[in-house]
């Protein structure tokens, strides 16, 4: 596979980190450096990553995930979207997990990202493609966007408060749902 593809498809993928990274950015809490590298370098890793074990599994394990893997991506991304939606609204109800820069909900929000790099993995298996140079564009892409997003996203947070925080949540379950609905084929 040539070089230019693998940079398309390392956007296309990046563009779920992007879509998250812009809801953590909005979501209230100040974003140092420290956080914006954090939650950027995660998405890579975690994108790169994946690519790079779905091209070790070849078919094994995709195989057996694949029948629900979008549910797996979408029950991720709801649960913390429903949860920042919950949390703008009635900021009482808010836990200590707020930021979503650290610990367990950064983790699932990079797993719920990056579960479609896995069976890019297998594509670029079945294509002879060298997973190297390709995990490193796709971990990269995912960064730069990544880092973007919550740039863009911290803006937005400061002109427009908890209302960001609520949108989002939303544009958090909405990328889940995509990602369901494109997989039942209900959606391209």
């Amino acid at each position: 596979m040539e070089l230019a593809a693998v940079v398309v498809i390392a956007v296309g993928l990046a563009m779920d980190c992007f879509a998250v990274s812009l809801g953590i950015g909005s979501s209230g809490n100040r974003q140092t450096a420290r956080s914006i590298f954090r939650v950027s370098f995660h998405f890579g890793l975690f994108q790169g990553g994946m690519a790079f074990l779905g091209w070790l599994a070849g078919s094994t394990i995709v195989q057996f995930i694949s029948s629900f893997d979008h549910w797996i991506a979408f029950i991720l991304l709801a649960w913390v979207g429903v949860r920042m939606v919950r949390e703008g609204i009635n900021p009482e109800l808010s836990d200590c997990q707020a930021d979503r820069t650290r610990g367990g909900t950064l983790i699932v929000l990079c797993l719920a990202t990056s579960l479609d790099a896995l069976a890019i993995g297998l594509t670029l298996s079945l294509t002879n493609t060298p997973i190297a140079p390709a995990s490193l564009v796709i971990g990269l892409a995912s960064l730069l966007l990544s880092v973007i997003g919550i740039l863009a996203g911290s803006g937005l947070g400061v002109r427009f408060g908890k209302r960001m925080v609520i949108a989002g949540g939303i544009l958090l379950t909405l990328i889940g749902l995509r990602i369901l609905l494109s997989h039942l084929n209900i959606i391209a």
